[in-house]
C-alpha cells in the first residue's frame, strides 16, 4: 500500500502527534517534525541515520514567525529574505533560547527558511508549530525530487509523503551564515552565489566542516549514489580508460556513444543550468537503479548554477 497522498489534513493530522511527515518543496522533499517535539525530530535523526552533530533546517510560512525562532537579524539577512523568501535561501541566525539543542547540533545559531511551495506553505499555515526538515533520504544517499524517491527509501518507516509533485529547483538551498554579522557561504545551492552577491556584495566562502558542520551538507561524502561514481572533465577519454566497465553517462548537453556506455542522462539538451539543476537527483536515482559498474558524471562550467552541481557532484564522489 502506498504511504503517498495528497491529503494536507492528513499530514497535519499526523505531524501533531509527534509523528513525521515528508513533504514537498521546491528543493527537494523533506523528512519534517514538530520542531518543539524532542520525540518527532529524534525520529528523524532515527529514520535517516543522521548524525546528531549535523544540524536541522526550520521551516516557516512568514517572516513574523522568524521572532520565536531567532534572537538577531544583520542587517544583510533582512536584504537576503526580502530578495528570496519565499525561497531556495536558508540563514543561519543567532536562536532564541526557545530552540531545542538537538535542532542546532547544540550550536547557538538557527537554520531558517521559508520554503515556496504551495502545498508546503499550506500545510504550515495550518500547524500552530513551525517544521525541521532535512531531506528525505538516508543519510548521505541521493536527495529524493519526488514523492517515489521517498517512498522507495521509507515505505517501512514512516506513515505519510506529502505530495507535491516533482520539485521545480531540485538542489537544496543556498545557506548563508554570519560571522559578526558578516555573511558566508555555508552551502551551495539554488541560488547561486552571483545572486546572492548581487544583493549583498562580496560573499566569503566556508563549504566544508567535517567534524561540528555549521550548517548541513558541509560533510565531504554527500548525496551519494550507491554505484560508484566519479566527475570528470574528459569523459571520453576516462571512458577510454575503463573499456570493461558498463558505464552510465550523466552529462550538461552531449549525447555520448562508447560501446561500453549502457545509458547516457541529458541534464539540459539546450544548455540551461536551471534545467540541468532541476534534473540532476532524478537522474542520478535512474542512473543509480540500472546495475552498472559505475557512473561518469561530466563537469559543468564553473559558474552560476554549475557550482552548484560540480559541489553535489564532487560529494557523491568520495
Amino acid at each position: 500500500m502506498s504511504i503517498i497522498s495528497k491529503n494536507i489534513d492528513k499530514a497535519v493530522h499526523i505531524l501533531s502527534n509527534e509523528d513525521v511527515v515528508a513533504i514537498p518543496t521546491e528543493t527537494v522533499y523533506g523528512l519534517a517534525g514538530n520542531i518543539y517535539s524532542d520525540q518527532a525530530i529524534r525520529k528523524i535523526f532515527e529514520v535517516k541515520q543522521r548524525p546528531l552533530f549535523n544540524p536541522l533546517i526550520v521551516h516557516l510560512h512568514s517572516v513574523e514567525q522568524l521572532q520565536g525562532i531567532v534572537s538577531h537579524i544583520p542587517e544583510k539577512a533582512q536584504r537576503l529574505a526580502d530578495a528570496f523568501w519565499p525561497g531556495s535561501l536558508t540563514l543561519v541566525l543567532k536562536k532564541n533560547l526557545s530552540i531545542p539543542d538537538v535542532i542546532t547540533a547544540g550550536k547557538d545559531t538557527v537554520g531558517v527558511r521559508i520554503p515556496n511551495h504551495p502545498v508546503t506553505l499550506a500545510l504550515l499555515k495550518k500547524l500552530p508549530f513551525p517544521l525541521a526538515a532535512p531531506s528525505a533520504n538516508p543519510f548521505n544517499r541521493i536527495s529524493p525530487t519526488s514523492a517515489l524517491h521517498v517512498e522507495g527509501y521509507f515505505k517501512d518507516t514512516i506513515q505519510m509523503v506529502l505530495d507535491g509533485g516533482d520539485c521545480q529547483n531540485g538542489l537544496e538551498s543556498t545557506i548563508i551564515g554570519f560571522e559578526d554579522d558578516e555573511p558566508v557561504l555555508y552551502r551551495l545551492g539554488s541560488i547561486s552565489v552571483e545572486e546572492i552577491e548581487s544583493v549583498i556584495g562580496e560573499i566569503r566562502v566556508k563549504n566544508k566542516e567535517e567534524n561540528t558542520p555549521s550548517a548541513p551538507g558541509m560533510l565531504a561524502k554527500h548525496y551519494a549514489p550507491r554505484t560508484k561514481t566519479y566527475l570528470v572533465e574528459n569523459v571520453e577519454g576516462f571512458i577510454k580508460e575503463h573499456p570493461n566497465k558498463a558505464i552510465g553517462v550523466l552529462s550538461f548537453t552531449e549525447a555520448f556513444s562508447a560501446a561500453n556506455i549502457k545509458y547516457v542522462e541529458i541534464l539540459s539538451s539546450s544548455g540551461d543550468l536551471k534545467v540541468a539543476a532541476a534534473n540532476l537527483y532524478s537522474s542520478l536515482h535512474k542512473l543509480d537503479h540500472l546495475d552498472l559498474d559505475m557512473i561518469v558524471a561530466q563537469k559543468f562550467p564553473e559558474f552560476g548554477l554549475g557550482n552548484s552541481i560540480n559541489d553535489r557532484l564532487d560529494r557523491a564522489t568520495k
